[in-house]
């Protein structure tokens, strides 16, 4: 099993960098092969908007982008994956430019002909349920403020993943960033383990549910 982890603070040394590499942890706890990409050493160019990716090639697992860049390889990786572990700061009640970048260029995971005007892109590949994510999300708002802070980060990230078929797990929403004390991060990077770990736990049950199924 292999698990990806998406990390898109700018602080490669931050928060959001202790929480990813423990929930990575966690999930390699359980015998996960884990990876991390920082987003930000990555070379992601801007979608066009081309539509390129979802119009042509249908018969592909992943869309052809004109734009020469690092995405190529990540979405390569990405289709191979098992679950994923997303991470972002709130940055003007959203998530990181880095992030949001990336998610747009996730287009190429989708296809639509070109006459559904008006329509959802389909998943080239649906995962049928049985991959999964968790998220992540930072803020310098207290807990209490979640769901106006944190609500719109899950909500951008998780919908490309509900075009996949892909279910969400966890949403970690982590406020106070500004002033945490040592206590607390410690609480919340052990919060963060125990995320990796239910990844897993979650993915292994939903495969094991299908050939109980079909059994």
């Amino acid at each position: 099993m292999k698990i990806l982890g998406f990390m898109g603070s700018p602080r490669l040394k931050g928060l959001n960098s202790k929480l990813i590499d423990s929930a990575l942890e966690g999930a390699a706890s359980k015998g996960a092969e884990i990876k991390r990409y920082d987003l930000i050493k990555c070379n992601i160019h801007y979608c066009r908007g081309c539509f390129k990716c979802v119009h042509e090639n249908h018969e592909l697992p992943v869309g052809t982008c004109p734009l020469k860049d690092d995405m190529a390889g990540i979405l390569e990786d990405y289709s191979t994956a098992d679950g994923y572990i997303l991470t972002s700061p709130v940055y003007d009640v959203g998530v990181t430019a880095l992030m949001k970048t990336f998610l747009e260029r996730k287009f190429s995971l989708f296809y639509r002909q070109g006459g559904d005007h008006g329509k959802i892109p389909a998943a080239r590949v649906p995962a049928d349920f049985k991959k999964k994510v968790s998220f992540i999300v930072t803020g310098n708002c207290h807990d209490e403020y979640k769901d106006c802070m944190g609500g719109p980060c899950f909500e951008a990230m998780e919908s490309d993943f509900f075009i996949e078929q892909i279910d969400t797990v966890d949403k970690l929403f982590v406020g106070g960033v500004d002033n945490m004390s040592p206590e607390r991060t410690a609480e919340k990077v052990k919060e963060a383990f125990a995320l990796g770990i239910r990844l897993v736990d979650e993915i292994r049950k939903s495969r094991n549910d299908v050939l109980t199924i079909a059994s």
